[in-house]
């Protein structure tokens, strides 16, 4: 696909209320045995057809067979009791009950491979796939038996890698690696983070993202926002070394953020998803709003490497305001393509 300025979602879309509690981040599932099964997939085939319909170039499954965008990976590993929980504080924000780490960690089968040859079956559009990444995995569990979040994420890294190239072998287009705990810890991103991430992609010939952002829009993150000041400056921290890592795109977080935009600068030459859409806002954003963050982004990232994004998961929100706002991001990125055209 060539098209100038494709649009994509960072993640997450809104369940139908059949499968799951409506705008309930993490919600159980509704259904059982096979009638989950069919719902699951059922639900990704309509997650698929609203991004069609809004006119969303790079599609996703909008992770509608997934309960959580981490530990539904984990929950599939070895090496992990999820019946001895332990309460931790997750990203140094809020604390959590969390299963424990209590053997070596292990995958003795891919986890979304089926999953992702199904979306591949559905559409000839490029497809975008997110997993978790090392660090934010480490962060989502207790560890009792490597007592070393470093060596616990190179492990992690490893099993992500084998996940890849399964998702690559499936058609995958893009592997997304999510990870919010980059904006957080920046002396072990900068130390070894980016490093783990490097060795779970490594070997992979399908295009490579990492999504960092400030969260989805629930209160624990809206309040340690309101906590950050009048400048984010996170992606400060870590985006000099990432510009130089073998990561090809950067996914992050700007409309009505604190951001400055200025910021990507420092990953200047790196493909850059940018997140127009603000998911922690009930209103809708016009395309005129929508084409100012992209006009803004330009400043800094060359057009063939400007991908307009949400800037994050859109899980808690409704599906009616979630397709207003998937559709909001293709005309305002029409809006652009038409300027840069002329």
């Amino acid at each position: 696909m060539n098209r100038l300025l494709p649009t994509s979602t960072a993640g997450s879309l809104p369940k139908p209320s059949w499968l799951a509690q409506a705008e309930t981040l993490w919600s159980p599932w509704k259904l059982k045995g096979q009638a989950l099964y069919d719902g699951k997939r059922d639900a990704l085939r309509l997650a698929l057809l609203e991004q069609q319909q809004a006119g969303i170039d790079i599609v996703s499954d909008g992770e509608q067979t997934r309960q959580h965008f981490v530990t539904t990976f984990i929950e599939h590993l070895d090496g992990v009791d999820f019946e001895k929980r332990k309460t931790v504080k997750i990203r140094d924000r809020y604390d959590a009950s969390v299963p424990t780490v209590v053997g070596p960690v292990s995958r003795t089968k891919p986890v979304f491979a089926d999953d992702a040859k199904f979306l591949r079956q559905q559409s000839k559009q490029k497809i975008k796939w997110a997993l978790p990444g090392p660090m934010t995995m480490v962060d989502t569990l207790y560890d009792a038996h490597y007592k070393s979040r470093q060596a616990l994420a190179w492990e992690f890294a490893t099993i992500l890698n084998q996940e890849a190239k399964d998702l690559e072998q499936q058609g995958v287009d893009i592997i997304q690696f999510d990870e919010p705990a980059f904006n957080v810890f920046f002396d072990e991103v900068n130390d070894w983070g980016i490093k783990c991430l490097e060795k779970a992609i490594d070997g992979l010939k399908c295009e490579t993202a990492v999504h960092i952002c400030y969260g989805y829009g629930i209160k624990a993150n809206t309040d340690w926002k309101l906590s950050l000041g009048s400048e984010w400056r996170q992606y400060e921290e870590i985006f000099p070394k990432l510009q130089q890592s073998n990561i090809d795109i950067i996914s992050l977080e700007c409309h009505n953020s604190r951001v400055p935009i200025n910021l990507l600068e420092l990953i200047r030459g790196k493909k850059v998803m940018v997140g127009a859409i603000d998911v922690a806002s009930k209103a809708v954003e016009s395309p005129q709003e929508v084409a100012a963050t992209l006009r803004e982004a330009l400043k800094y990232v060359d057009a063939d490497k400007l991908y307009p994004c949400t800037n994050c998961g859109m899980a808690p929100l409704s599906r009616e305001l979630a397709q207003g706002k998937l559709r909001a991001l293709s005309s305002g990125a029409e809006l652009v393509r038409r300027e840069l055209s002329a």
